[in-house]
């Protein structure tokens, strides 16, 4: 009975997280024999203000790349 948690930047489209959920509950069926009825995805999105990576987060990140293509 996989439980399966993807944690995402938001930002997809509805169909982009439904194509997900679709691989992978695929994923989980052809590695290890998972019966779709009991895999379980979850999909939490975070705020690009709550994810950082290199004491940077995604928004900020995001906005230095906006202004450098601007200049």
């Amino acid at each position: 009975m996989p439980l399966i948690e993807v944690s995402i930047a938001r930002g997809r489209t509805p169909e982009q997280l439904r194509a997900l959920i679709a691989e992978l509950h695929r994923a989980a069926e052809n590695a290890v024999g998972a019966v779709p009825e009991n895999t379980t995805v979850i999909i939490r999105e975070i705020e690009h203000e709550h994810w950082s990576r290199g004491n940077q987060t995604i928004a900020e990140r995001n906005a230095a790349a906006a202004e450098s293509r601007s200049s």
